[in-house]
């Protein structure tokens, strides 16, 4: 089940937090609950990618997306994600989760996200996001003029870059 209410609470809390360029990190903490864990009593990997969401909505609301968003009809997905597990997240744990958008090419955002266990990253996230409406997906040239930023994306690191090359090379669809 999503986290509705903890996504709510994050909400609620960064809701008249200072506003973020585009880049700068986004840093909220969080705590593992009985129902984030998996059989083996450590936060579970899929829970894990739901609960980056906690971080990345609140970051986009603190850099001026959302209303964007909401002013031009546009919505927003995950079109692609490489994650890292290092580090066991146990149950009752506290966290800190770290979300910053790290660049954009012709077509998707990249966000970069990491969860800390004081000073240990315990897992790392890159995931490719889409702006999307009614006709496809929605330039990042397009959206960043609705949000009065400059259009040239930072370099993307190395290892960013060639994820993306990688990831140009899986068949799709995929054979049966």
């Amino acid at each position: 089940m999503y986290p509705i209410f903890r996504f709510l609470k994050e909400m609620a809390k960064f809701r008249n937090a200072p506003a973020l360029g585009l880049c700068d990190t986004h840093v909220s903490q969080h705590r593992c609950w009985p129902w984030d864990l998996d059989p083996w009593m450590e936060l579970n990997n899929g829970r894990t990618l739901t609960l980056y969401d906690l971080g990345r909505l609140p970051m986009a609301t603190r850099i001026g997306l959302t209303g964007v968003l909401r002013a031009n009809g546009w919505g927003i997905t995950v079109a692609g994600n490489t994650t890292r597990y290092r580090r066991r997240i146990h149950a009752f744990a506290r966290f800190e989760m770290r979300s910053r958008c790290i660049g954009w090419d012709a077509r998707f955002f990249y966000v970069e996200q990491s969860m800390w266990l004081g000073e240990t990253c315990a897992n790392h996230i890159l995931i490719r996001k889409a702006i999307t409406s009614a006709q496809g997906i929605v330039p990042p040239a397009q959206v960043l003029g609705a949000l009065g930023q400059p259009v040239q994306s930072p370099p993307l690191p190395d290892w960013a870059q060639a994820w993306i090359a990688a990831d140009a090379q899986r068949p799709w669809p995929p054979e049966r």
